[in-house]
């Protein structure tokens, strides 16, 4: 059986305009992302991502604009019967991060590392400056299409009409 897996993920630029990213490790595989999780039955996406922020950040945001929404097939990483849909939007800290901030990715402590034997995933945050991030930075196919939006390099139009060439071949 296939379904839907809806991701709701945040853009945050910090006060020198960097990006924060998360680095996950996830059943023996590192990814860097865009903090954010999935959708749960109920919630709206916004409502998602200000949890997903309190849960894995105790950050409140405020969301803000919507920036991008997938709008081709994209299969999950993490299983095959699924189809990724990843809704984007940008989101502004109403208060302090108090988590700790790495400045190397997968740099993770003692008790995160406690963390992952327990449940087989572990994150921590870290910025990356504006003029050292681009679409390497980040780890997943969406996150890389919304990377390279964020450098100004392409237009969400521009993105629709590459993914209508893609589906067409």
């Amino acid at each position: 059986m296939h379904f839907f897996n809806i991701r709701v993920y945040g853009i945050l630029t910090g006060p020198e305009n960097e990006i924060l990213v998360s680095d996950e490790y996830i059943s023996g595989g590192y990814y860097t992302k865009f903090p954010g999780g999935g959708l749960e039955f109920g919630e709206g996406t916004r409502d998602c991502l200000a949890r997903e922020f309190i849960e894995e950040m105790n950050l409140r945001v405020s969301v803000e604009e919507h920036l991008y929404t997938t709008d081709f097939f994209q299969m999950s990483a993490f299983n095959p019967d699924h189809q990724i849909v990843s809704i984007y939007y940008r989101v502004k800290a109403l208060e302090t991060i108090t988590v700790p901030l790495r400045t190397k990715p997968f740099h993770f402590d003692v008790v995160q590392l406690e963390a992952y034997a327990k449940n087989g995933e572990i994150e921590t945050f870290r910025f990356i400056p504006q003029n050292q991030f681009s679409s390497n930075s980040v780890t997943l196919p969406i996150d890389k299409i919304v990377a390279t939006m964020i450098q100004g390099k392409i237009s969400p139009q521009q993105i629709n009409q590459s993914t209508e060439n893609q589906q067409t071949k």
